[in-house]
């Protein structure tokens, strides 16, 4: 039987989400080890990656359970009380033998979260603390991501990847009481694309913006940190 876990998890401290062949330390290093000691040896699939440091409130990943574990629900307990506390399963659902949690994915949707001001303990890893930003340039030059543009320029040096062309299907930001909050919906995103589009708001003119989805200036770039970042749905045809 193949079945979703709906995941969260504070990324603060794992190497990313994939399984890495030198670390356990990982989102699904820590979910392959629990599961395996409950007798779910096949590999789990998630529907993307994400990197050090950053965090997911709907991370989807699809595994194949053995026939002697059909009760979902306490699977879902059992889960949470074996998992370590910065991973929680929030569902636990079966679907049809082909659903691929990365190749049946519709879009996906990540926010990033900046707060203006000082920088506090209780806060840090969770969001980007800013010393200033001019909201009303960057709710209007987040729209020039919108469409389909080739984002060669905004993916990480020695990406695999056999096409640098993304669709994004939304693209705004708005406040939330003291924070300012990015948007963005997309067939698929390169690694660290978002980074490096939250690094070009904060950094470039529109001009430069545009001049880099263009391909006609590569403006120098810092990706912004991945503190601030979030995988927040994963949308799947009906």
């Amino acid at each position: 039987m193949r079945v979703v876990l709906v995941l969260a998890y504070n990324g603060t401290h794992f190497l990313g989400s994939q399984t890495q062949k030198s670390s356990k330390n990982t989102v699904l290093g820590q979910l392959e080890k629990v599961l395996h000691q409950l007798g779910i040896k096949e590999k789990v699939v998630a529907s993307g990656r994400t990197d050090k440091g950053v965090h997911a409130s709907y991370q989807v990943v699809h595994v194949d359970l053995p026939p002697f574990w059909d009760d979902l629900t306490k699977l879902k307990q059992v889960l949470n009380e074996m998992l370590p506390s910065s991973i929680a399963v929030k569902k636990v659902y079966k679907v049809t033998n082909d659903f691929h949690a990365r190749y049946s994915a519709k879009s996906r949707v990540y926010r990033y979260i900046i707060k203006v001001g000082a920088s506090n303990p209780f806060e840090a890893n969770f969001v980007t603390f800013m010393d200033d930003v001019n909201f009303t340039t960057l709710k209007q030059n987040i729209k020039l991501f919108l469409g389909q543009h080739d984002f060669m320029n905004f993916m990480k040096t020695g990406s695999d990847t056999k096409s640098s062309v993304r669709e994004i299907y939304k693209a705004f930001a708005y406040k939330h009481k003291d924070y300012i909050v990015l948007n963005f919906e997309a067939n698929g995103f390169l690694r660290t694309q978002i980074r490096f589009m939250v690094g070009a708001l904060l950094d470039l003119s529109a001009q430069q913006i545009q001049e880099k989805l263009n391909n006609t200036k590569n403006h120098k770039l810092r990706p912004a940190p991945a503190n601030g970042l979030y995988l927040a749905k994963v949308k799947y045809k009906e």
